[in-house]
Protein backbone atom coordinates (compact mmCIF):
# COMPACT_ATOMS: atom_id res chain seq x y z
CA UNK A 1 0.00 0.00 0.00
CA UNK A 2 1.34 3.65 -0.62
CA UNK A 3 1.72 5.78 1.66
CA UNK A 4 -0.76 8.20 0.86
CA UNK A 5 -2.97 5.49 1.14
CA UNK A 6 -2.08 4.63 4.60
CA UNK A 7 -2.33 7.66 6.13
CA UNK A 8 -6.07 7.64 4.83
CA UNK A 9 -6.34 4.11 6.80
CA UNK A 10 -8.24 4.40 10.28
CA UNK A 11 -6.76 1.32 12.40
CA UNK A 12 -9.65 -0.89 13.93
CA UNK A 13 -10.63 0.35 17.23
CA UNK A 14 -12.81 -1.01 20.04
CA UNK A 15 -15.45 2.03 20.76
CA UNK A 16 -16.93 1.11 23.94
CA UNK A 17 -20.57 2.40 24.94
CA UNK A 18 -19.71 3.16 28.84
CA UNK A 19 -15.57 3.70 29.62
CA UNK A 20 -14.31 1.44 32.29
CA UNK A 21 -10.57 3.15 32.44
CA UNK A 22 -7.27 3.11 33.92
CA UNK A 23 -4.75 6.41 33.30
CA UNK A 24 -1.21 4.46 32.92
CA UNK A 25 2.09 6.19 32.36
CA UNK A 26 4.45 6.12 29.34
CA UNK A 27 5.63 9.46 30.15
CA UNK A 28 6.06 11.20 33.85
CA UNK A 29 8.21 14.07 32.93
CA UNK A 30 4.93 16.44 34.17
CA UNK A 31 6.40 17.67 37.68
CA UNK A 32 8.90 19.98 38.73
CA UNK A 33 12.25 20.06 37.10
CA UNK A 34 14.71 21.18 40.61
CA UNK A 35 16.52 17.31 41.30
CA UNK A 36 14.65 15.93 44.23
CA UNK A 37 15.55 13.01 45.53
CA UNK A 38 12.99 11.81 48.02
CA UNK A 39 10.05 14.19 47.64
CA UNK A 40 8.03 11.12 50.04
CA UNK A 41 6.28 8.10 50.42
CA UNK A 42 3.12 6.17 49.37
CA UNK A 43 2.25 2.68 51.03
CA UNK A 44 5.84 2.72 51.88
CA UNK A 45 7.34 3.29 48.23
CA UNK A 46 9.74 6.04 47.77
CA UNK A 47 8.00 7.81 44.87
CA UNK A 48 10.55 9.64 42.98
CA UNK A 49 7.67 10.84 40.72
CA UNK A 50 8.12 14.35 40.99
CA UNK A 51 11.06 15.28 39.29
CA UNK A 52 11.82 15.35 35.63
CA UNK A 53 14.45 13.08 34.05
CA UNK A 54 16.38 12.82 31.06
CA UNK A 55 15.20 9.18 29.75
CA UNK A 56 12.10 7.00 29.94
CA UNK A 57 10.72 5.51 33.26
CA UNK A 58 8.94 2.68 31.60
CA UNK A 59 8.86 -1.03 31.82
CA UNK A 60 7.23 -2.90 28.63
CA UNK A 61 6.55 -6.18 30.54
CA UNK A 62 4.67 -4.35 33.36
CA UNK A 63 2.80 -2.75 31.09
CA UNK A 64 1.88 -5.21 29.34
CA UNK A 65 0.78 -7.71 32.25
CA UNK A 66 -1.56 -4.67 33.46
CA UNK A 67 -3.42 -4.30 30.02
CA UNK A 68 -3.54 -8.31 30.19
CA UNK A 69 -5.26 -7.83 33.63
CA UNK A 70 -7.49 -4.96 32.23
CA UNK A 71 -8.75 -6.49 29.52
CA UNK A 72 -9.45 -10.16 31.11
CA UNK A 73 -11.59 -8.61 33.63
CA UNK A 74 -13.70 -6.20 31.42
CA UNK A 75 -12.48 -3.16 31.60
CA UNK A 76 -12.13 -1.87 28.09
CA UNK A 77 -10.33 1.79 27.86
CA UNK A 78 -6.83 2.85 28.65
CA UNK A 79 -5.68 6.25 28.91
CA UNK A 80 -1.89 6.58 28.05
CA UNK A 81 -0.02 9.39 29.59
CA UNK A 82 2.62 10.53 26.86
CA UNK A 83 4.78 13.30 27.01
CA UNK A 84 8.48 12.46 26.63
CA UNK A 85 8.12 8.81 25.62
CA UNK A 86 7.18 9.12 22.54
CA UNK A 87 8.69 10.83 19.38
CA UNK A 88 7.12 14.07 18.02
CA UNK A 89 7.95 13.90 14.24
CA UNK A 90 7.45 17.28 13.99
CA UNK A 91 9.67 18.30 17.47
CA UNK A 92 12.12 15.84 17.77
CA UNK A 93 13.86 18.09 20.11
CA UNK A 94 11.91 16.98 22.63
CA UNK A 95 12.71 13.38 22.81
CA UNK A 96 14.99 11.81 25.90
CA UNK A 97 17.16 8.63 26.07
CA UNK A 98 14.58 5.85 25.62
CA UNK A 99 11.69 7.34 23.92
CA UNK A 100 9.73 5.45 21.66
CA UNK A 101 8.99 6.09 17.73
CA UNK A 102 6.13 6.08 16.15
CA UNK A 103 5.84 2.92 14.67
CA UNK A 104 6.99 0.67 17.29
CA UNK A 105 4.49 2.84 19.41
CA UNK A 106 2.26 2.12 17.03
CA UNK A 107 1.95 -1.24 17.43
CA UNK A 108 1.60 -1.30 21.05
CA UNK A 109 -1.62 0.41 20.36
CA UNK A 110 -2.29 -2.70 17.95
CA UNK A 111 -1.79 -4.65 20.72
CA UNK A 112 -4.02 -2.89 23.00
CA UNK A 113 -6.55 -2.67 20.29
CA UNK A 114 -6.41 -6.47 19.85
CA UNK A 115 -7.01 -6.78 23.41
CA UNK A 116 -10.51 -4.95 23.43
CA UNK A 117 -8.90 -1.68 24.88
CA UNK A 118 -9.46 1.49 23.61
CA UNK A 119 -6.13 4.04 23.83
CA UNK A 120 -7.02 7.81 24.45
CA UNK A 121 -3.58 9.30 24.36
CA UNK A 122 -3.11 12.43 26.94
CA UNK A 123 -1.11 15.58 27.20
CA UNK A 124 -0.66 17.49 30.01
CA UNK A 125 -0.68 21.50 28.79
CA UNK A 126 -1.25 22.48 32.20
CA UNK A 127 1.76 24.90 33.56
CA UNK A 128 2.28 23.07 36.54
CA UNK A 129 2.50 19.78 34.31
CA UNK A 130 4.51 20.39 31.18
CA UNK A 131 7.95 20.01 31.85
CA UNK A 132 8.43 17.76 29.15
CA UNK A 133 8.03 20.78 26.54
CA UNK A 134 11.35 21.47 27.93
CA UNK A 135 12.33 25.43 26.73
CA UNK A 136 9.08 25.84 25.39
CA UNK A 137 7.82 24.96 29.08
CA UNK A 138 9.03 28.90 29.19
CA UNK A 139 8.10 30.22 26.13
CA UNK A 140 3.94 29.98 27.17
CA UNK A 141 1.26 32.21 25.85
CA UNK A 142 4.25 33.08 22.56
CA UNK A 143 3.69 32.04 19.12
CA UNK A 144 6.27 29.63 19.11
CA UNK A 145 4.18 27.90 22.12
CA UNK A 146 1.17 28.05 20.50
CA UNK A 147 3.16 26.83 17.40
CA UNK A 148 4.76 23.56 18.83
CA UNK A 149 1.39 22.63 20.61
CA UNK A 150 -0.58 22.49 17.56
CA UNK A 151 2.17 20.40 16.18
CA UNK A 152 2.66 17.87 18.77
CA UNK A 153 -1.45 17.80 19.07
CA UNK A 154 -1.60 16.66 15.18
CA UNK A 155 1.21 13.88 15.78
CA UNK A 156 -0.60 12.54 18.06
CA UNK A 157 -3.91 12.56 16.93
CA UNK A 158 -1.93 10.79 13.72
CA UNK A 159 0.25 8.40 15.46
CA UNK A 160 -3.58 6.78 17.29
CA UNK A 161 -5.26 7.19 14.17
CA UNK A 162 -7.72 10.01 14.82
CA UNK A 163 -9.09 8.52 18.59
CA UNK A 164 -12.35 9.43 20.20
CA UNK A 165 -11.10 11.62 23.11
CA UNK A 166 -7.91 13.44 23.65
CA UNK A 167 -7.38 14.28 27.47
CA UNK A 168 -5.73 17.39 27.59
CA UNK A 169 -4.29 17.86 31.17
CA UNK A 170 -5.31 21.00 32.45
CA UNK A 171 -4.98 20.75 36.38
CA UNK A 172 -3.28 22.16 39.05
CA UNK A 173 -1.92 25.22 37.28
CA UNK A 174 -1.79 27.03 40.72
CA UNK A 175 1.40 28.81 42.26
CA UNK A 176 0.89 26.24 45.41
CA UNK A 177 1.33 23.42 43.05
CA UNK A 178 4.54 25.03 41.49
CA UNK A 179 6.84 25.25 44.95
CA UNK A 180 8.96 22.54 43.77
CA UNK A 181 9.39 24.25 40.29
CA UNK A 182 12.72 26.48 39.33
CA UNK A 183 10.25 28.63 37.65
CA UNK A 184 6.40 29.03 38.30
CA UNK A 185 4.66 29.85 35.25
CA UNK A 186 0.30 30.59 36.20
CA UNK A 187 -2.28 31.81 33.45
CA UNK A 188 -4.81 33.78 35.06
CA UNK A 189 -8.29 35.33 34.00
CA UNK A 190 -8.45 35.89 30.21
CA UNK A 191 -5.11 34.03 28.99
CA UNK A 192 -5.74 30.82 30.81
CA UNK A 193 -9.39 30.68 28.97
CA UNK A 194 -7.38 31.92 25.57
CA UNK A 195 -4.89 28.72 25.61
CA UNK A 196 -7.53 26.31 27.26
CA UNK A 197 -9.99 27.00 24.11
CA UNK A 198 -6.97 27.26 21.41
CA UNK A 199 -6.01 23.87 22.89
CA UNK A 200 -9.20 22.51 22.30
CA UNK A 201 -9.81 24.18 19.20
CA UNK A 202 -6.85 22.22 18.13
CA UNK A 203 -7.96 19.10 18.90
CA UNK A 204 -11.75 19.53 17.82
CA UNK A 205 -10.55 20.65 14.03
CA UNK A 206 -8.93 17.43 13.77
CA UNK A 207 -12.10 15.28 14.31
CA UNK A 208 -11.08 14.70 18.30
CA UNK A 209 -12.93 15.40 21.61
CA UNK A 210 -11.18 16.85 23.91
CA UNK A 211 -10.94 15.44 27.20
CA UNK A 212 -9.66 17.76 30.30
CA UNK A 213 -9.82 17.53 34.34
CA UNK A 214 -12.10 19.40 35.84
CA UNK A 215 -10.01 21.72 38.63
CA UNK A 216 -11.12 24.93 37.50
CA UNK A 217 -14.69 24.61 38.19
CA UNK A 218 -13.11 24.25 42.21
CA UNK A 219 -12.29 27.48 42.18
CA UNK A 220 -13.82 29.64 39.68
CA UNK A 221 -17.40 27.85 39.46
CA UNK A 222 -19.54 30.37 38.17
CA UNK A 223 -16.87 31.53 35.38
CA UNK A 224 -16.34 27.81 34.50
CA UNK A 225 -19.98 27.20 34.09
CA UNK A 226 -20.57 29.70 31.74
CA UNK A 227 -17.37 29.40 29.63
CA UNK A 228 -16.64 25.95 29.54
CA UNK A 229 -17.61 24.32 25.96
CA UNK A 230 -20.19 21.54 27.05
CA UNK A 231 -18.45 19.75 23.79
CA UNK A 232 -15.19 19.20 26.17
CA UNK A 233 -15.56 15.92 28.41
CA UNK A 234 -14.99 16.64 31.99
CA UNK A 235 -13.27 14.56 34.17
CA UNK A 236 -13.67 15.74 37.84
CA UNK A 237 -11.15 14.12 40.31
CA UNK A 238 -11.10 13.23 44.09
CA UNK A 239 -9.43 10.20 45.94
CA UNK A 240 -11.17 10.74 49.57
CA UNK A 241 -13.62 8.77 51.07
CA UNK A 242 -16.35 11.48 52.05
CA UNK A 243 -18.45 12.35 49.53
CA UNK A 244 -20.90 14.30 51.87
CA UNK A 245 -22.09 17.33 49.81
CA UNK A 246 -22.38 20.72 50.84
CA UNK A 247 -19.38 20.96 53.62
CA UNK A 248 -17.91 24.32 54.12
CA UNK A 249 -15.78 25.77 51.43
CA UNK A 250 -12.34 26.08 52.50
CA UNK A 251 -9.71 29.03 51.69
CA UNK A 252 -10.77 30.02 48.09
CA UNK A 253 -12.57 27.92 47.41
CA UNK A 254 -16.29 27.77 45.49
CA UNK A 255 -16.97 24.26 45.05
CA UNK A 256 -16.11 21.53 46.80
CA UNK A 257 -14.84 18.03 44.98
CA UNK A 258 -17.73 15.76 45.46
CA UNK A 259 -20.30 19.19 44.66
CA UNK A 260 -18.66 19.61 41.19
CA UNK A 261 -19.76 16.08 40.18
CA UNK A 262 -23.36 17.61 41.03
CA UNK A 263 -22.46 21.02 39.75
CA UNK A 264 -21.44 19.60 36.03
CA UNK A 265 -24.60 17.33 35.92
CA UNK A 266 -26.95 20.20 36.28
CA UNK A 267 -25.08 22.59 33.78
CA UNK A 268 -25.36 19.13 31.15
CA UNK A 269 -21.78 18.46 31.06
CA UNK A 270 -20.84 14.74 29.66
CA UNK A 271 -18.64 13.40 32.45
CA UNK A 272 -15.80 10.60 33.12
CA UNK A 273 -15.50 10.44 37.21
CA UNK A 274 -12.02 9.85 38.25
CA UNK A 275 -11.17 8.06 41.50
CA UNK A 276 -7.83 6.38 42.38
CA UNK A 277 -6.40 4.67 45.48
CA UNK A 278 -3.82 7.26 45.95
CA UNK A 279 -5.88 8.16 49.31
CA UNK A 280 -7.21 5.43 50.29
CA UNK A 281 -8.45 2.05 48.70
CA UNK A 282 -12.42 1.92 48.84
CA UNK A 283 -12.62 5.59 46.88
CA UNK A 284 -13.15 3.39 43.85
CA UNK A 285 -16.41 1.91 44.65
CA UNK A 286 -17.70 5.59 46.75
CA UNK A 287 -16.77 7.11 43.22
CA UNK A 288 -18.90 4.86 41.10
CA UNK A 289 -21.79 4.62 43.73
CA UNK A 290 -21.88 8.19 44.03
CA UNK A 291 -21.89 9.04 40.73
CA UNK A 292 -24.81 6.64 40.04
CA UNK A 293 -26.99 8.39 42.44
CA UNK A 294 -26.16 11.79 41.28
CA UNK A 295 -25.43 11.83 37.53
CA UNK A 296 -27.37 11.06 34.85
CA UNK A 297 -26.99 8.20 32.47
CA UNK A 298 -27.44 10.51 29.72
CA UNK A 299 -24.49 12.37 30.60
CA UNK A 300 -21.88 9.33 32.27
CA UNK A 301 -19.97 8.33 29.87
CA UNK A 302 -17.83 6.21 32.45
CA UNK A 303 -14.98 5.56 35.13
CA UNK A 304 -11.48 6.34 35.09
CA UNK A 305 -9.10 5.18 37.80
CA UNK A 306 -5.40 7.11 38.10
CA UNK A 307 -2.86 5.37 40.44
CA UNK A 308 -0.51 7.86 39.64
CA UNK A 309 2.64 5.76 39.68
CA UNK A 310 5.32 4.71 37.40
CA UNK A 311 4.10 1.76 35.32
CA UNK A 312 7.57 0.19 37.05
CA UNK A 313 7.81 -3.28 38.70
CA UNK A 314 8.06 -1.49 42.05
CA UNK A 315 4.45 -0.25 41.76
CA UNK A 316 2.67 -3.25 40.04
CA UNK A 317 0.96 -4.41 42.77
CA UNK A 318 -0.17 -1.07 43.14
CA UNK A 319 -1.48 -1.21 39.82
CA UNK A 320 -2.98 -4.14 40.13
CA UNK A 321 -5.16 -3.44 43.16
CA UNK A 322 -6.27 -0.20 41.23
CA UNK A 323 -7.54 -2.74 38.36
CA UNK A 324 -9.33 -4.98 40.67
CA UNK A 325 -10.85 -1.94 42.57
CA UNK A 326 -12.21 -0.72 39.44
CA UNK A 327 -13.64 -4.32 38.32
CA UNK A 328 -14.96 -4.54 41.54
CA UNK A 329 -16.76 -1.34 41.46
CA UNK A 330 -18.14 -2.07 38.04
CA UNK A 331 -19.59 -5.37 38.87
CA UNK A 332 -21.71 -2.95 41.86
CA UNK A 333 -22.72 -0.72 39.02
CA UNK A 334 -23.62 -3.26 37.03
CA UNK A 335 -25.63 -5.23 39.98
CA UNK A 336 -23.31 -8.11 39.63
Amino acid sequence: MKDEQKKNVKAASPEPDFMWGDLLHFGVNIQCDIPVEKWGKYKGEDIKLMTAADHVRFDEGVFDRLTDRMAARGMNTIVIDLEEALLYPSHPELAVKGTWGVERFRRKLADLRAKGLEPIPKLNFSTTHDIWLKEYHLMVSTPEYYRVVSDVIADVVSAFDTPRYFHIGFDEETFGHMRKHSIAIVRQGELWWHDFLFIVKEVERRGVRAWCWSDKIWHAKDEFLRRMPKSVLQSNWYYGGDFTLGLPLKGRRQCNFPDAYVALEKAGFDQVPTGSNWSCDDNMAATVAFAKEHISPARLKGFLAAPWVKTLPQFETLHEEQIDQVVAAKKSFEGK
